[in-house]
């Protein structure tokens, strides 16, 4: 931090500016009164707060909520952003036909604008993560492409491409189409300069003594992990665990600009990893 802002305390405005952008002391410091100094309307409501297990909860934009917290604060992060799916279509769930449309939040707004979306989000992700920090993107083929090239253009460095096998997955009710079992789950470090951490020798042990290979068998969320209420894109405490314990150490920060229920944060807290969640959504972050 420049001298000239030690040197002269009582001016505010530059003290406030200072810490908007200076790399935070505290690994929790993700964002503060002081980072939203310079917007009329803080961007977020603080929703949950425990200070003690070091968890927040925020509701608002997570675009403008990331562009105004700390630089360089998050080790890092899980996305699960919308798919766009919600295009009026039916699936299968235990057994039923029901409507794919999961809210306005999921509605496609054109290639375009969805393509603008994720390079705006993962943009401002990209601000907020350490120099080593990584991320990683789960989506299905609607998006996840969109997302891939979108971290190219901003430069992020793609490390792998995860394929997650959902040993349950519903069946294809038009006959039309192969059942969809997947989903792709992007990893990536901040730039070509991150040194990014993995813990290689834990997955290989995970993996009876073998390399882990990128091809993860993991079923959809159990029930009991449903029990507060559901989301329509949940992702299984199993799964996060997994992509915690792969690149992340004990009291790091991870952070979930998409919480929606929350699986991220559950997997943060058993694993002993601070977390910050974000969703637009109440109904979701009650949960």
């Amino acid at each position: 931090m420049p001298s000239k802002i030690h040197n002269k305390p009582k001016t505010k405005a530059r003290q406030k500016k200072s810490q908007r952008y200076s790399l935070p002391k505290d690994s929790f410091a993700f964002i503060s009164e002081g980072q939203t100094a310079y917007s009329k309307e803080k961007p977020f409501i603080v929703y949950y707060d425990d200070p003690k297990r070091s968890i927040k909860l925020l509701k608002g934009d997570c675009i403008k909520i990331l562009n105004q917290a700390g630089e360089n604060s998050v080790d890092m992060i899980f996305a699960d952003p919308p798919y766009f799916l919600s295009n009026g279509g039916i699936t299968c769930h235990a057994g039923k036909m029901v409507s794919v449309n999961k809210g306005k939040w999921d509605k496609s707004r054109g290639v375009e604008e969805n393509h603008k979306f994720s390079l705006e989000w993962l943009k401002a992700c990209q601000r907020v993560l350490k120099p080593d920090g990584t991320i990683w993107v789960s989506g299905t083929t609607h998006i996840i492409y969109s997302v891939g090239f979108a971290m190219q253009e901003l430069g992020y460095k793609i490390l792998n491409d995860i394929i997650w096998y959902k040993r349950n997955a519903p069946p294809n009710l038009s006959c039309r189409y192969f059942t969809h079992s997947t989903e792709i789950v992007l990893w990536a470090a901040k730039n070509e300069k991150s040194k990014h951490y993995f813990n290689y020798q834990l997955m290989k042990k995970f993996n009876n003594g073998k390399q882990m290979r990128n091809v993860w068998q993991i079923s959809t969320p159990l029930a009991e992990e449903k029990k507060f209420g559901k989301h329509p894109t949940q992702k299984p405490v199993e799964l996060l665990t997994r992509i915690i314990l792969a690149s992340t150490k004990e009291n790091d920060l991870v952070m979930d600009p998409f919480c929606g229920s929350s699986t991220t944060g559950v997997a943060s807290i058993l694993l002993n990893r601070k977390y910050v969640g974000i969703d637009f959504e109440e109904e979701y972050l009650h949960l």
